[in-house]
Formats: structure tokens, C-alpha cells, sequence
């Protein structure tokens, strides 16, 4: 029974100060060099991509009337004037067009692009949905991609009114200003690489 006791109150010995090692290290500070954030709860997050640049916050939509966005501003001026008077047109029906994406920089556009590549793990297959800044429109102004999905939809229905044009079949919220003199849109691609 001396023996069970001994075993019994050794156990607990070890489980509390098993605890209280672990307190102290929890409340011990990191040994992590000063100032390099790496334990610093209060940091900041990662700097968000640069708006400048023309980048759109995931889940958000641009006015096509916030000139003060370069995504915006920055847009072919016929392309914009188009799209402007189709989301006045989309009011109308109840609709509210935003922007989803507009003008990118060449960097940003070689980031999206970089990011498809090491997401879809092959050029070839990332070409498919993210053009590269060579070929894009976005980077020279002349495409928007619409949102929400609703605006898509009446866009789709409406934009040939405007001269805008679906362009690739696996995007319906991917824009451009390319209707021919009769109101018609060119064939669908079936995506960005073709």
C-alpha cells in the first residue's frame, strides 16, 4: 500500500509541475528577435495588394462612376462610357452593375498570373483563366469584369445595346467594348488561352 501511495503522489507531483512548466512557458516571451513581428500579436497583416495598381478588394464592386479608383479611371474612355450607360440602363431594371475588376498594372496583372500558374501548376492550364500582362486587356484598359452575378446575367442579355461583349465562355462576368457595326458579338473562345 506504501508503494501505491509513493507511485500515486509522484504522478501528481509530475502533472503539476508538468502544469506549471507549461504556464511558465506560455507566459515566457518569444525568443525571437525584437522588432521582427514574428510574436507580436498586434502586427499588422501581410500590406494588402496596392489598389494603385488596380487591384479590387475580394468580394467587393466598383461604380463605374468612382473615378477616384485607378481600376476606373484608368479605363479606355469609350469602354467606360459604355459601361457607365449600362449601369444606368441596369438601375433602371432594378440592377446594380459594379466592377469586380477594370484596369490592372502590368505588375499586377503578372502577379494574377503567376498565382494561376502556381495554382493550376502549368502555364498552359493557368492561360486558360488568367491571361498574362502581354495579352490581357485589362492591362491596357480595355476590359471590365461585372459583378455581381446578377449583373453578369443582364449584361449578358443587354450589352450588345452598348457594344459590350462576352468574350470567353467560362468567364460571364469578363467584358470588352467589341460588338461589330450591327449590334453582334464575335464567337465566344472557350477561354483566355483560345
Amino acid at each position: 500500500m506504501d508503494s501505491a501511495r509513493t507511485i500515486l503522489r509522484k504522478c501528481f507531483l509530475v502533472v503539476a509541475v508538468g502544469l506549471t512548466l507549461t504556464g511558465v512557458a506560455a507566459a515566457a516571451p518569444a525568443t525571437a528577435a525584437p522588432g521582427d513581428g514574428s510574436n507580436d500579436t498586434t502586427a499588422p497583416a501581410a500590406p494588402p495588394h496596392d489598389t494603385a495598381g488596380g487591384w479590387v478588394p475580394d468580394g467587393q464592386e466598383l461604380s463605374p462612376f468612382d473615378l477616384a479608383d485607378p481600376a476606373v479611371s484608368r479605363l479606355d474612355p469609350t469602354l467606360l462610357a459604355a459601361i457607365e450607360r449600362a449601369a444606368r440602363a441596369a438601375a433602371v431594371d432594378g440592377v446594380t452593375l459594379g466592377l469586380t475588376s477594370g484596369w490592372r498594372s502590368p505588375q499586377f496583372q503578372q502577379q494574377l498570373f503567376d498565382d494561376a500558374v502556381a495554382r493550376y501548376g502549368s502555364v498552359a492550364v493557368a492561360s486558360q483563366y488568367v491571361a498574362s500582362p502581354q495579352v490581357s486587356k485589362h492591362v491596357v484598359g480595355k476590359a471590365v469584369d461585372i459583378g455581381p452575378t446578377e449583373a453578369d446575367n443582364w449584361l449578358l442579355r443587354n450589352g450588345t445595346a452598348f457594344g459590350l461583349c462576352q468574350i470567353y465562355a467560362n468567364e460571364i462576368w469578363h467584358f470588352e467594348l467589341a460588338s461589330d457595326y450591327g449590334g453582334g458579338c464575335p464567337p465566344l473562345r472557350p477561354n483566355a488561352a483560345g
